[in-house]
């Protein structure tokens, strides 16, 4: 079989190629170049952090020369400036917290894996995603892969039937640890202390307050106000916090600690709640997207939902209309982020997701305050 091999350079992608080469594919590589702030400080720009520096360039060429397939180099900073990092930047000004890889998986990623696959013939493409695909009949189910903490499979929920139909995932039975340890068996040249690659890569600092600062001009600070609509101190910008933050508020003197529970643009406000206070049942989002399975089945079903990447599982009762999801959970949770990804599985199978968006009724609670 010709699979083209998404080929980073990062250890997981190596291993993927080897792997496919060893069970004997005739293998296609390509590297895509994508969009870095070229206003981040200079030392930051070869961090080993960073997914895209001369360190990952060189052991992805160095894996397609020992293993004897071309190597395709694609520039595509422009088309992902465009559709991931404006985005991710109007959302951080629309005072959302985004989920930049969510995005890039779908609309980057596979979508110009799939092209490039269709023009140099090839049948799969692959990934070193920690995830698992599935057939089951003529359908193919995206479920979680066996090392749960590093699954990737709450990013890859917006993949469609025909993308899981070509996409090969080699690395999802195996353990973070053997691979790097096979990667230093098969030779792949790694440091000897071998850092992985942030998820958000387009900026080289662990948060993003410093990107932001860069690229969204007038960012002012504002009070920050109780549920009573108390002014208990100063935030810095509302790009800065995200809903369910406890840690760096700068308000200090209290006896209960307080976690943000909503962001007001049009009065530059943060709202805090106290711990227990901040609490939600119910989760609304929209831009639903359904891997297997349909609306009525899902609301027949037990379903559990996922709010963060490595969170915890929480079960819930589902409503959907069109693309439109509310969630009524068993018990409350904090940190509904809007903009974020809210995940649907059944056990270890991703069902869909959909996008988060601001809780009416907190909403109107909060703007009643001030």
């Amino acid at each position: 079989m010709r699979i083209l091999v998404a080929l980073s350079g990062g250890v997981d992608s190596s291993v993927a190629a080897h792997l496919l080469k060893q069970a004997g594919h005739d293998l296609i590589g390509v590297r895509f170049l994508l969009w870095t702030d070229p206003d981040a400080p200079a030392a930051a720009q070869i961090l080993p952090s960073k997914c895209c520096n001369p360190q990952t360039i060189h052991r992805a060429n160095t894996v397609a020369q020992h293993l004897g397939f071309p190597l395709h180099h694609v520039d595509i900073r422009e088309e992902f400036k465009e559709k991931v990092v404006d985005h991710f930047l109007a959302e951080y000004q629309a005072g959302n917290t985004p989920n930049p890889c969510v995005l890039c998986n779908r609309v980057i990623k596979f979508a110009k894996l799939l092209e490039l696959a269709d023009e140099l013939g090839c049948d799969k493409v692959a990934t070193g995603h920690y995830a698992r695909i599935e057939q089951q009949g003529d359908a193919y189910r995206l479920l979680e892969a066996v090392d749960k903490r590093k699954s990737q499979s709450y990013f890859l929920y917006s993949l469609s039937q025909e993308t899981l139909a070509r996409a090969l995932f080699p690395l999802g039975t195996m353990r973070k640890e053997d691979v790097i340890a096979l990667g230093r068996t098969l030779g792949i040249p790694l440091p000897t202390q071998y850092e992985e690659s942030q998820d958000v890569c387009f900026y080289p600092e662990k948060e993003p307050q410093a990107f932001l600062r860069r690229h969204l001009p007038g960012i002012q600070p504002g009070d920050i106000r109780d549920r009573h609509g108390t002014k208990v101190g100063m935030h810095k910008g509302l790009p800065f916090y995200t809903i369910g933050q406890r840690k760096g508020l700068g308000v200090g003197g209290l006896k209960v600690p307080l976690h943000v529970v909503e962001k007001d643009k049009g009065t530059n406000t943060v709202f805090v709640a106290p711990s227990g206070a901040d609490l939600e049942l119910v989760i609304e989002a929209n831009d639903l997207r359904l891997i297997h399975g349909t609306p009525q089945d899902l609301q027949r079903k037990a379903c559990e939902v996922r709010v963060c990447s490595q969170g915890k599982k929480h079960r819930g009762k589902l409503q959907i209309s069109a693309e439109k999801l509310r969630v009524t959970l068993e018990a409350p949770i904090r940190g509904i982020a809007p903009g974020q990804a809210i995940v649907l599985s059944r056990g270890d199978e991703i069902l869909g997701g959909a996008t988060i968006c601001a809780s009416t009724d907190r909403e109107a609670e909060m703007h009643r305050c001030v």
